[in-house]
Formats: structure tokens, sequence, C-alpha cells
């Protein structure tokens, strides 16, 4: 286990010194270390994830109970600290072997000197919560500031972990409400699989019975039965069922918009930010064989996970393309029955699955964002046939990204909506943030 820990903690240590996008980094860990029993690995992912998830939080809590404040620690002490404080605070980890093995990792990093330091700062917050009395996941409130220390934003900053100015964004959209949202989406979450739509349910009780088997729990989508959040999953390539194309990753958010544009046996769709190709897979299975989709990215390293993607799933009927969405190509003019527009955006509704985005966001790149969006959807609007369908989302939770921009959408050009926009927000149900509207080319 300590072998573990020490691999978590390359993977965090490379994190911190990458600014940002550092979103593959742990599968690249996972594929390295591919031997390690399936039980290891969901704890590497585990360790990674929620130190990164929970960093100002777990700094806050090291700021009060160390005399050296975090910037000033050497960083390998300080990211020891961080997953220790994390283990003791939000898993089941003993808290006896969190500090010892913590102590350990900080000699095997070359600072034996420093083992009474780190034992001294988290038998400290061990004992704390061993007084509380509290033993389950709430267990870091009884570190938190009293109510009235600190300004609203910055006590939801540190509960929550997040910068101020995202704080903000929030509370400025939703008011009230913000403190359930980001309660919803803090923490680790479950991976949501799509079971083949084609699957009979004979065959998905069955893929779902193997996956099950070997220790990753399932819980079956009250609305949309073809899918499971999975927990505990280590590498989702090494489950069963992976390799045949029985399942793909993709939120029941994004699942529930491609539904309501209605794709049927025949169509023609084409999905314009396709990466990695979860809606492209959908649209295909409900195009079936007389329909087809054409699915578009900006780069080749984007549209070679989307050939990934399909042909592990078998979607024999879609043509995948290179091709810049804010770049208008007239000979696509009036051709799909179906335009899948999911923009690129400022992911605020999937910052507990991408932690590099509430660590890197500013005002500049929102605004950036908006002006983006505006020019691909100058471009693409025209590509759908009169009377049929464009379907507009991201997977954030910005007016100013959603329902301002299908505004523009309908003054501009000849479009109405189908029905009114939905957002969908993750303390509604087990599923992400994320915008969708359906709308429809006059004839």
């Amino acid at each position: 286990m300590d072998n573990v820990r020490s691999i978590a903690l390359d993977a965090i240590m490379e994190a911190e010194g990458a600014n940002g996008g550092y979103g593959n980094l742990i599968t690249n860990v996972l594929n390295k270390y591919d031997y390690l029993d399936r039980r290891d690995k969901a704890f590497i992912k585990l360790l990674f994830e929620g130190t990164i998830e929970r960093r100002i939080t777990l700094d806050f809590i090291l700021d009060r109970k160390s005399s050296v404040k975090t910037p000033k620690m050497k960083p390998v002490i300080r990211n020891i600290l961080r997953m220790g404080v994390y283990q003791i605070l939000f898993t089941d980890a003993p808290g006896y072997a969190v500090v010892k093995e913590s102590v350990n990792l900080a000699g095997k990093r070359g600072f034996k000197g420093l083992g009474g330091f780190v034992n001294g700062v988290l038998r400290g917050i061990l004992r704390d919560v061993e007084a509380s009395g509290v033993k389950d996941n709430k267990r870091y409130e009884i570190f938190l500031p009293k109510p009235g220390q600190y300004s609203p934003e910055t006590y939801l900053g540190i509960k929550y972990s997040l910068p101020g100015d995202m704080v903000n964004i929030f509370t400025g959209e939703y008011g009230e409400r913000a403190e359930k949202i980001l309660e919803a989406m803090s923490g680790i979450r479950g991976v949501s699989l799509r079971f083949r739509s084609g699957l009979t349910d004979e065959e998905r009780e069955a893929a779902v019975n193997a996956i099950k088997e070997t220790g990753v729990t399932l819980k079956q989508d009250p609305q949309v039965p073809f899918v499971y959040q999975a927990y505990h999953t280590g590498d989702l390539r090494s489950l069963p069922g992976y390799d045949e194309g029985l399942f793909n990753v993709q939120d029941v958010s994004s699942i529930k918009a491609v539904l309501a544009a209605g794709i049927k046996e025949g169509d023609k769709v084409l999905d314009c930010c396709a990466a990695p190709g979860g809606k492209t897979i959908l649209a295909s299975e409900l195009a079936k064989s007389s329909g087809s989709v054409t699915s578009c990215d900006v780069s080749e390293a984007k549209t070679d996970i989307i050939k990934e993607n399909i042909e592990r799933l078998g979607c024999g009927n879609v043509n995948v393309l290179v091709r810049d969405a804010s770049v208008h190509h007239p000979g696509s003019d009036e051709g799909y029955d179906v335009v899948i527009l999911d923009v690129p955006c400022s992911g605020l509704g999937v910052i507990g699955k991408k932690r590099d985005i509430k660590y890197n966001l500013t005002k500049e790149s929102l605004d950036s964002l908006t002006g983006l969006q505006r020019r691909i959807i100058d471009a693409c609007v025209p590509y759908v046939k009169k009377g049929g369908t464009l379907l507009y989302s991201t997977c954030t939770v910005r007016r100013a990204e959603n329902e301002e921009q299908v505004l523009y959408i309908t003054d501009n050009y000849d479009y109405e909506t189908v029905g009114s926009p939905v957002q969908l927000l993750p303390d509604e149900a087990e599923q992400d943030g994320f915008f969708y509207c359906v709308l429809r080319r006059k004839p």
C-alpha cells in the first residue's frame, strides 16, 4: 500500500507542476501500472483526484494545524500532508496507518528529518477528529471557520475548495441555491456508464453482473435505465465488456440531451464538436444502419479518440472528419436532419470531474469562450435542413453560455425553440451540470 501511495504522490506532484491541463494524467499513470490489482489502481485514482479536488480545503486545514504554512513547505512534504489529511477526513483508511505510511513516505523521499513534523501535523488532525466523534464524510467540517468569520463567498470557497471568483459565478447565477449545487459537485463521484441501446434487458443484466463480480459498485439511473453509475472502477478499460463495446463512458446529462433531439431511424446527423464521441455513438445507434452520422472535431488528436470509440462500439454508420466548427463549409448547408452543437465551454458543470478547470479559469478565458461559441453558431446553423433540428448544448451553468446563446440563435436565424431550454444541475440528480436546448429550423 505504501508503494500505491508513492505512485499517487508522483502523479499529484506532476499535476501541481503542470499548471492545469492534466486531465489525462491519471489515465496515463494507471496505464503505466496496469499490472497492479484493480483495488490498488482504484485507490491511486481516489487519492489523486480527491487530493486535487479538495486542495483549497486541505491547505486551509493544514495552515490552521501546522506551524509552517503550506506555501513555505517543501513541495513533497506539502503533498504528502495533503494526501494524509485527505485520507483521514474523506476516506475509510485507518488514521494510524495513514500517519505511519505518510511518515515512511517522507523518509523514502529523502526527508527522514521531517518525519517528526509530518507525524505531528497528522496526529494533531487525527486527535481532533477522534475527539469530535464525527465518523462520516463530514469530518472535515469540524475544521471549517465559524459562520461570520469570513465572507460568505470565502467560506464557500474553503468548504467546497473553489477559488473566490468561481464561487461568485455560482452565487451570482443561483443565489442561495449555489451551496446545494456546490455540495453536489464536490467530492469523488461515480463514472457514468451507458450500455449499448441495442442490448436486450437480459444481455445488459449479464454485462452488469460481470462488472459487479470484479468488485465495482453499479447503481442504475432512475430515469435512463441503460445508464449506471460505477464506483471503485480503477482502469475502466479492464472492465468486462469494455473491449467488446458493450458500454461507453458518457454522463447521463449528455445522454438526456441527445435523446431530446429526437433522432429517428434513417436520420442524417452532424456532430460538430464531437470528441470524445459519446453523442456521436448514441446518435449512431438511434439513426441505425439506414441513417448516418458525420462526426467532426478540430484536430487529428481528437478525431483519433472518436475513431477509437466508434470502432470499439461497432458504429458502422459514422464518418469522422477533421473540421474546425468555427469555419463555415457551404457544401454542408441544409444537409442534415439533426445537427448536434455541443460547443466548447467553461465546463463549470463538470468541475467535480475535470479538476484543473477550477484552478485555471479566468475572466479573460470566459469572455473568449462566448466569442468562440458565437463563431461556431454562425458557422453551423446553416447545416440544418428546413424543418430539421439543432441541438445546442454545453456542460456549464452560465447563462451567458447557455440561454443567451439560444436567444442569439432565435434572434438572428430562422429558428424557434422546441419546448423550453433545460438546465440540468447536480443537486437534482446524480448528473453533471449540463445545458441543452432543442431548436427547429423554420420551413
